[in-house]
């Protein structure tokens, strides 16, 4: 088994309660795994802003970084995930400079 911490930022940290979760997964284990792990445990609410509606495909408007890097630069969902991983879910920046 090995521990991966999970950051969660603005909606989600609404919705899971905590800025940053430990999960113990077995070795080998994909970012999905994870993933669904937090979907079947937040429900609904973290479905629908994690995937998009047909709840297969991350959503386009969020990164998904393990370690910094983004995970679709490496290979996507099924990206392997190492002891002490940390997978951030950012969300998308909002707003701008007026001048």
């Amino acid at each position: 088994m090995i521990n991966v911490t999970v950051k969660f930022f603005t909606t989600l940290r609404e919705i899971t309660g905590t800025r940053e979760r430990t999960i113990e997964i077995g070795e080998e284990t994909m970012v999905e795994e994870v993933l669904d792990k937090l979907r079947e445990e937040y429900g609904k609410a973290f479905e629908e802003y994690v995937y998009e509606k047909d709840g297969k495909q991350l959503s386009s408007g969020l990164q998904f970084l393990v370690d910094g890097r983004n995970i679709f630069t490496i290979s996507g969902q099924k990206t392997k995930l190492s002891q002490n991983s940390v997978l951030a879910i950012i969300p998308p920046i909002e707003g701008g400079f007026t001048a």
